[in-house]
């Protein structure tokens, strides 16, 4: 992780524009065809929807090169890898944060991911990657909901993903999707890029 000089960067005009905004986040609402990664994790009980959704989400953010840069503290930093976030449910019946570093090899993300998870929910720690672009995630998958926009803190500008249930139709399952990032960080279209290779790389996920 480095601090940029934001006029060196394809993100000057955002920075100068959006850095200082009272609400500089965007949120765009998708509903994705998640039919494969259910069928997925039916199948191999040990790869669980959750982790196949945030390693999809990583996978498609390595190909948006904004994902790599994030206003931090009213500067631009610009960071080497990513790590993807996921709320856990603790053993004291609280939540933890737990940062799971992202790897391409899915095997070697769901290890990580199975590992960092448990020890967040025994131990009721968080587990944080501060030299990674983190994406936050939050999966309400008890619940029916149809969206939902995160909170602006001024102090985190991670981009968030929140979801709910997941809704079985006849032929395919589908899961409404919201995303949620600083305009510095990213414009619309970047965006929109972001959830349509989201789909794809559910679409086409390999074992």
């Amino acid at each position: 992780m480095q601090e940029v000089n934001p006029k060196q960067t394809t993100r000057a005009y955002a920075f100068e524009t959006w850095m200082k905004a009272p609400m500089p986040m965007v949120t765009f609402f998708k509903t994705l065809d998640v039919t494969r990664l259910t069928k997925i994790s039916h199948r191999q009980k040990d790869l669980k929807f959750n982790m196949l959704m945030c390693y999809c989400i990583g996978k498609a953010a390595t190909a948006v090169k904004e994902f790599y840069m994030l206003p931090v503290n009213g500067k631009l930093m610009l960071y080497d890898n990513l790590a993807v976030n996921t709320i856990v449910a603790n053993r004291n019946g609280e939540i933890n944060s737990c940062d799971i570093p992202f790897s391409d090899n899915l095997q070697i993300f769901s290890k990580d991911y199975l590992q960092l998870t448990k020890s967040a929910s025994e131990n009721c720690t968080n587990h944080d990657l501060p030299d990674s672009m983190v994406i936050g995630t939050s999966a309400l998958a008890q619940y029916d909901i149809d969206g939902a926009v995160g909170m602006y803190s001024g102090i985190f500008n991670n981009p968030f993903l929140i979801w709910g249930k997941y809704r079985r139709h006849w032929l395919k399952t589908t899961l409404t999707v919201s995303f949620q990032f600083h305009h510095t960080q990213m414009d619309g279209a970047h965006a929109a890029r972001f959830l349509d290779k989201l789909q794809k790389e559910i679409n086409c996920l390999s074992l």
